[in-house]
Order: structure tokens, then C-alpha cells, then sequence
């Protein structure tokens, strides 16, 4: 039997949200993260970074075990504690709702629901309520209004905390703690709303609280119902992909990173980065994943808002957006926050925004690809602006930048951003052929990509090695390298490739399907790279090694999830936890990418083995006499 800890694991917490912010639960039942009014906001509960900055927890007085699942097929979260005296459920949610229930109903801007059910015997359960405002710098001073709940204001707008939990005494300081006994039946309802600009609703308690949880339910069960994969670990891929609708914002098309920011990649060092942000790094993978699992709207939006935020610096690229594609505010460190077991610093905003990363050109530029191959046509704005990128890959893509892992210890000519160069060009010259793009730039972008993969074969080849490298002319290795494949520039079966994934095997494994992304630089002391694992199997699936390599492969990885099917951003080899920023969209989108390589992979070789196999006619006259 366990009590509440004062560290969970990382991958201790469970994501509820309503695709426009998100809050991190833990096991105990409490919510130790929420930024609210959308992702990258400050927090209002922070105690994933410090005690001090504020938390809601509800549970069980006396120890307790605990279990959780997801309702399936929604991100409806249900934690189940039980103790010597009797057993409780938890419903935790972000209320959603269709499109005719939002014309029918008013909904608050923003609600975080959770239903507490006695279900046996009787058990006494606290509730500590402690919002901290703004990374846990602001007390709020709470309000009693009665029937009207418990208003607090903050920078951001009115927070209203309402339940037929009794007795409430709000403290001086902006604390709640109580006490109370729960009986079998018994069931208690807290709600608490942000009102950013208009007149706050608060929805009653009881049963509009229950309907809230069904319409909930039904709204992620019917997105859920597109999906269109059936292979392996179906039941993790569809998990990724409602992971990826949770961090999806809603309003804009975005897609974050992870909800968290300073989660360590190595715990007491100072690899603690935001990522409520988007990346454009992503972008091709994400809506490759997204097309492929059937959700063609999702990816479409993406897509607009790739095209939305890069047409507002064009020609040159950010690495990072903020939802609305605007730059997000500079970097900086939290010195009040003591950090994720003691990881400093604590940092909000990204300095990665003002890097050079030559990747993101073709990132972009294969993402518009993928819808246009979908019988979408481009507009005359995009077609300039894809040809710019293509002028401004021509003209720069010699250039030295930091790169995909984004090091803060300068340039070098990085193999990766080479590749996606070329791929640059490559899907631009696929778009001309299909007659979208003019004939006037094809012999320029032609040209510079044969240049580009001669400089690639000539210079990124490591003899000594038997491996393509990192940067050109270099010796190290990075797991990127295995993307090579997956954008086609050179086959998965080819030697240089089966060379390669030895090697990055050999210098980057970490057991048990796991790789590094490198061992050098800042690298010594974190975890394997959650995504750079899938890409491994992925390469294995598209020809680098036999089914039953990529499958064992896959099954691997897709053991080091947590209870609930979720990735952190990297996972300690020697203990299976996870670390970095959680949940991870890359991770996912690795994991769904594999499992779809890998269902090819089984199709395209029991297509092979039914032609192999003799017509049933044919076989009967050969063996007669």
C-alpha cells in the first residue's frame, strides 16, 4: 500500500486536455501541472517542477493502491484507489463537446472536471486545492461566493473552483485542504473554470456533470472511430494518435511538442528545455502519420498552419512557432523553481528559435507535398513561397547550421540538414512534374540536388567507419542517419545502409530496441531517444533487416510505454523510465510511423508468398504419374 510521494517519475503522470491546453495527473491522483488559458501559458499548478507552486490533489487519507486506465478510446482518465476501508474511482477530464452541443449548451472557456465515486465500503479522502499563478510566484486570494463557488482572480482571468464536497474553509493564503467521509454511493463532483474575457458560466454540478462526462466519451470515441490502422499494437498506435489530438491546438491547426517544459533529459543536470511550442522539425513525420491513420482533416490543418506561420518570415524559416505562429518570447530561467528532481535550471521559452536549422526546409516542403499528392491543389501564394524556399535552399544549403538536436555549441555541416536539402529539392521537383509547380526554377533545383547527393555520397560517406556520418568529413554518429532512407535517398536494403544501421547499432544502442541519438557534445547521462528507437525499427521494417528483426524490434520499444500507453521524450536504459518533456508527440509519431512500415512490410510479404505459391491445378498435375 502506498501514500502520496514527493517525486513521481516522469512517466508517473497521465495528460488530460481539451486540445487547446493540457494538465498532467499522477497516479496519486493528483494534478501537479496546468497552463492554463493554452499550452505554453504559465502554470497554475506547477509541483511537477516544485512543491511550492501549487497543486489539486484528491485521495485517499489512508494508504492506498491505485490503478488507472483511459476509458477506451477517449482521453477520459479513471484512477481506481482502494484501501483497507473501501475503494474509490476518479473521473478526470477536459470536457469536450460536438459542434451541435456547443450551439445547443453554454460551456465554460475552459473547465477542468473530475468526479470522485465511492464504489465500497467508506473511505475518508482530502483534497488539497493550492493554485499558484504564474509558476507558482502569485497567491491568489479566494472568495467565497456560495452558490457562486469559490472565485479567485489571476492575471489570466477568474478562476472558479465549485463542489458538493462539505465542508469547504478557503485559507487566507489561497489553500484548501479538507476532510471528509465517503460512503458506498456516495459521489461528489468539483469543477473548476477559467474565465479569460466574458462573463463566467459555471455549469451545474450533479448531473450535468455525468452528461459532461458521456458527451466527453462519445466525442472521443467518434474521433477515435476514424482511425483507419489494423496491425500490430493497435491498441498503443491508437493511444499515440489521441495523444497527438490532445496536443493538437484546436483554434490554429498547431501541433506542440510535448505540454511540459524542463522535464530533465538527465535528472540533476541542466538538459531542461520548454517544448510548448511547435516545431517545424516535425512537421513531414507528423503529417505522414496523421495522413496514414486516416485523419486527413488533422493533418490538412497542420499543414495550413506550416503554411500560416512560414509565410510570415518567408523566405527564411524559425525553427519553433508559438500555436499562432508567432516567435515565442526569449528564453529565460525560473531561479524560484528548485526544478524536476533538483534539474536546474527551469526554463520558459526556447532559445532554439534563433538558430539556423537548414532541415526545416524540407520538413516544410514534403508536409505541403503530402497533401498536394491528395488531390489538393496550390494557390498561387504557395506556389511563390515553395519556390522561394526552393531559391533559398539553392543558394544556402552549403551552409554550416546546429541542426536536428538543436546544440547550443555552434554550427557544423550536419548530414541530416544536407539530406533534407536535397529532399527540399526532390519534392519540389515531384511537384513540378505533377504540374503544380512552374518550369522556370526545375533546372536550378534539379541541378543544386544532384550536387547535393554527390556531396552527401562523397563527403558523409566515413570509409574508415563503413558508415555514413553525422557531419561531412566527421567520425562521429547520429541515429538521424537512418532517415535516409525514409526519404528516399537511398534504399533500406542497400549495403551503405545496412552498413550504417550495424554501426549506429553497434556505437548508439542501448538494449532492448533503444538508441541514442549520439554519444558526444551534451549527450554523457541522458536516456535513449524514444523516437530514434522507432526509427530503428522503422529502418528494419522498410528492408534494412527481416520481418521478424523489425517486428521483435517494435514490440520491444512499445514495452517501455507507461500503464496508459503514453512516451516521454527519452527512457533510461537501465530502469525503462522515462525522461524529458512528457508526453512527447516525436515519440508517438516515431511509434505510429513504425507500426505503419511495419504493416506494409507484413502485406508486402504475404503478397510475395501467395505469388510464390502454384496455382491449386498445377500442383495436382505434377504429381501425377
Amino acid at each position: 500500500m502506498e501514500g502520496p510521494v514527493s517525486m513521481n517519475r516522469i512517466d508517473d503522470y497521465a495528460i488530460i486536455g481539451d486540445c487547446r491546453s493540457a494538465a498532467l495527473v499522477s497516479r496519486q491522483g493528483s494534478i501537479d501541472w496546468l497552463c492554463w488559458p493554452r499550452f505554453d501559458s504559465p502554470s497554475i499548478f506547477g509541483a511537477l517542477l516544485d512543491e511550492s507552486a501549487g497543486r489539486w490533489s484528491l485521495a485517499p487519507v489512508a494508504p492506498f493502491g491505485k490503478s488507472r486506465r483511459y476509458v477506451e478510446n477517449t482521453n477520459v482518465l479513471q484512477t481506481r484507489f482502494e484501501n483497507s476501508t473501501g475503494s474509490l474511482l476518479l473521473t478526470d477530464l477536459m470536457p469536450v463537446a460536438s459542434e451541435g452541443d456547443k450551439r445547443r449548451f453554454l460551456f465554460p472557456e475552459h473547465e477542468i472536471l473530475r468526479i470522485l465515486e465511492c464504489k465500497s465500503g467508506q473511505v475518508e479522502v482530502e483534497m488539497v486545492f493550492d493554485p499558484r499563478p504564474e509558476y507558482g510566484r502569485d497567491e491568489v486570494r479566494i472568495h467565497d461566493t456560495g452558490g457562486l463557488g469559490l472565485r479567485m482572480s489571476t492575471p489570466f482571468g477568474l478562476l472558479t473552483l465549485r463542489t458538493d464536497l462539505s465542508p469547504i474553509f478557503p485559507a487566507d493564503d489561497g489553500r484548501i485542504h479538507t476532510r471528509a467521509v465517503l460512503h458506498e454511493g456516495d459521489v461528489r463532483h468539483f469543477s473548476l473554470t477559467l474565465a479569460e474575457d466574458w462573463q463566467a458560466v459555471l455549469p451545474p454540478l450533479g448531473e450535468w456533470s455525468r452528461q459532461s462526462v458521456a458527451r466527453s466519451e462519445a466525442w472521443w470515441r467518434e474521433w477515435a472511430s476514424h482511425l483507419t490502422y489494423d496491425g500490430p499494437a493497435r491498441e498503443l498506435v491508437t493511444r499515440s494518435a489521441l495523444a497527438l489530438k490532445l496536443l493538437m491546438h484546436a483554434p490554429s491547426g498547431a501541433i506542440i511538442a510535448a505540454p511540459t517544459t524542463s522535464l530533465p533529459e538527465r535528472i540533476g543536470g541542466d538538459l531542461n528545455w520548454d517544448y510548448r511550442f511547435c516545431w517545424l522539425r516535425d512537421s513531414s513525420l507528423t503529417v505522414h502519420a496523421l495522413f496514414e491513420l486516416g485523419y486527413a482533416d488533422e493533418a490538412k490543418a497542420f499543414v495550413s498552419w506550416l503554411l500560416h506561420a512560414t509565410r510570415l518570415t518567408q523566405p527564411e524559416l524559425r525553427i519553433l512557432y508559438d500555436v499562432y505562429g508567432k516567435k515565442p518570447r526569449p528564453e529565460r530561467t525560473l531561479d524560484h523553481l528548485a526544478g524536476y528532481g533538483a534539474s536546474r535550471p527551469v526554463r520558459v521559452g526556447n532559445g532554439a528559435a534563433e538558430q539556423l536549422q537548414l532541415d526545416v526546409y524540407g520538413e516544410v516542403i514534403h508536409a505541403t507535398t503530402q497533401v498536394v499528392g491528395r488531390d489538393e491543389e496550390l494557390d498561387g501564394d504557395t506556389r511563390r513561397m515553395l519556390c522561394g524556399f526552393g531559391e533559398y535552399v539553392c543558394r544556402n544549403w552549403q551552409m554550416p547550421d546546429e541542426g536536428i538536436w538543436e546544440p547550443r555549441s555552434g554550427k557544423r555541416h550536419n548530414t541530416h540538414s544536407r539530406l533534407l536539402c536535397w529532399a527540399a529539392l526532390d519534392c519540389l521537383l515531384e511537384l513540378h512534374r505533377k504540374g503544380h509547380l512552374p518550369e522556370a526554377r526545375a533546372a536550378s533545383f534539379a541541378e543544386n540536388r544532384d550536387v547535393i547527393r554527390r556531396d552527401i555520397e562523397t563527403r558523409a560517406w566515413n570509409a574508415r567507419l563503413e558508415s555514413y556520418a553525422a557531419q561531412l568529413d566527421g567520425d562521429d554518429l547520429d541515429a538521424s542517419l537512418l532517415l535516409l532512407s525514409w526519404h528516399g535517398f537511398e534504399k533500406a536494403s542497400s549495403e551503405r545502409m545496412r552498413k550504417t544501421y550495424a554501426r549506429i547499432r553497434e556505437q548508439l544502442g542501448a538494449g532492448r530496441g533503444l538508441l541514442y541519438r549520439y554519444r558526444t557534445g551534451e549527450s554523457p547521462g541522458e536516456g535513449a531517444f524514444g523516437v530514434c528507437g522507432f526509427w530503428g525499427a522503422e529502418y528494419l521494417a522498410l528492408g534494412g533487416g527481416t520481418l521478424e528483426e523489425a517486428r521483435r524490434a517494435f514490440d520491444e520499444l512499445c514495452g517501455f510505454a507507461n500503464d496508459v500507453g503514453l512516451f516521454a521524450e527519452e527512457i533510461d536504459p537501465a530502469t525503462g523510465e522515462g525522461l524529458g518533456n512528457f508526453p512527447q508527440a516525436f515519440t508517438h509519431v516515431g511509434l505510429i510511423n513504425a507500426a505503419l512500415s511495419l504493416v506494409r512490410r507484413i502485406e508486402l510479404e504475404g503478397s510475395m508468398a501467395r505469388e510464390r505459391m502454384p496455382a491449386p491445378g498445377k500442383v495436382f498435375s505434377e504429381v501425377q504419374p
